[in-house]
């Protein structure tokens, strides 16, 4: 056997050849591109051709590693994806702790030599690893959103100390148009309650009544001293943020827009869940990949980190909340739980029946709060996984008292 360790980066990656008696054979380096890959092949043809059986380890194949994984796949070779933990755990089991990229990548090699049967195969699904581009690049564009909006409320509480009281959502689209429009309160006073009125009535498709006019020019009036300093400053600061904001909501709208066409391709029925939207479809569909990736919901509960951890000694121990797995995943199947127990604004029933009585049995039980989350979490994981292997949508369950 030959295995052939890879440490990858944005610009080259650096492989080290290791043979079953823990010797190296050679290293390499070559550029992180398509066209250099086939240079890594020809350096371990001559082992190949002797009848050495290769294997490929790399860390990074979601990121870095990916197009050199696809590649390495389409030749016909065998490829194991390695976690990072493991190649770390191994660098920092020697007396002397060093790191460079000839180490590590060594040190992915004898991750793979030591754990070879233990590690997955790299499964190159281009479909499941653009959906996970895309509800990243909606992550960023989310948290951009935020930030945008926070400075827009503090901008409009220079200029306006009852902007709060004009609109619902001061990201809203009658809301952004008026910011615009009255970046300042000299705008508001210099036009009449009719034209206003008119104003608002054309950007919110007439749900704006004379009503909303008069309340802004009364919030103007009653604030006082109208005249602001530095105003050409502020006009300018507002009417930016508010151009950047209707950038990123078009943006926002265009990826969620991709993100359903692409759950639809896949057949995806994550959606009929309570409290599950097409965003939280996605990412759990862009985290977990292939179902049949996991034999059981077992697995993909320890994946998500989600299934309690042993630790005993002497024939005594307990189990602890797992902190290891997919932080992601956790943290999705964390947001779930917590709208399952959600009740209704106005009648104050709960959404989710037979979960939220599940939930009051284990509060009964004596659990913490925190506790009868994770219990409802690990149920998810089964209702997750059965979902997505056997293609069928969720049916709200009835409450009982059994678990």
């Amino acid at each position: 056997m030959l295995y052939v360790g890879i440490d990858l980066h944005k610009d080259h990656h650096t492989a080290v050849l290791l043979d079953c008696w823990n010797e190296k054979l050679g290293e390499l380096q070559f550029e992180n591109k398509p066209s250099a890959f086939p240079k890594l092949l020809a350096r371990l043809e001559p082992y190949s051709k002797t009848g050495w059986k290769i294997v490929y380890g790399l860390e990074d194949t979601g990121g870095y590693g990916w197009a050199l994984g696809l590649h390495l796949i389409q030749q016909g070779q065998w490829v194991k994806s390695i976690n990072p933990a493991f190649s770390a755990a191994k660098r920092q089991s020697y007396a002397t702790v060093h790191k460079s990229d000839s180490w590590d990548a060594e040190c992915v090699a004898r991750v793979l030599k030591d754990d070879l049967k233990h590690l997955p195969d790299f499964m190159p699904d281009e479909h499941f690893w653009v959906m996970r581009q895309l509800v990243t690049r909606r992550r960023g564009i989310a948290k951009n959103l935020t930030g945008l909006v926070k400075q827009l409320h503090i901008q409009l509480s220079y200029v306006y100390p009852s902007y709060n009281r004009f609109f619902s959502q001061v990201d809203g689209k009658t809301a952004l148009a008026f910011w615009e429009a009255y970046p300042l309160p000299s705008y508001v006073t210099e036009t009449t309650p009719q034209a206003l009125k008119q104003f608002l009535q054309k950007h919110s498709n007439f749900s704006c009544s004379t009503k909303k006019a008069e309340l802004i020019l009364h919030c103007v009036q009653e604030d006082g001293n109208n005249h602001v300093t530095y105003a050409e400053e502020k006009e300018l600061v507002i009417r930016g943020q508010v151009r950047q904001i209707r950038f990123y909501q078009d943006e926002l709208k265009k990826v969620e827009a991709k993100l359903k066409q692409m759950l639809e391709q896949t057949g995806c029925l994550l959606h009929t869940m309570t409290g599950v939207d097409v965003v939280t479809s996605a990412e759990l569909s862009a985290e977990i990949g292939d179902i049949r990736r996991f034999p059981t919901a077992n697995k993909l509960a320890r994946y998500a980190g989600v299934a309690p951890i042993f630790a005993g000694s002497g024939g005594k121990g307990r189990y602890f909340k797992s902190k290891q797995g997919d932080r992601s995943l956790h943290d999705i199947f964390l947001g779930m739980a917590v709208r399952q127990i959600a009740v209704h604004r106005t009648t104050k029933t709960p959404r989710n029946p037979a979960i939220y009585a599940y939930y009051q049995r284990k509060m009964a039980e004596g659990k913490t709060k925190k506790q009868a989350l994770v219990c409802i979490m690990r149920r998810l994981v089964n209702i997750v996984y059965s979902i997505l292997k056997y293609q069928k949508p969720y049916a709200l369950p009835i409450a009982d008292n059994s678990d």
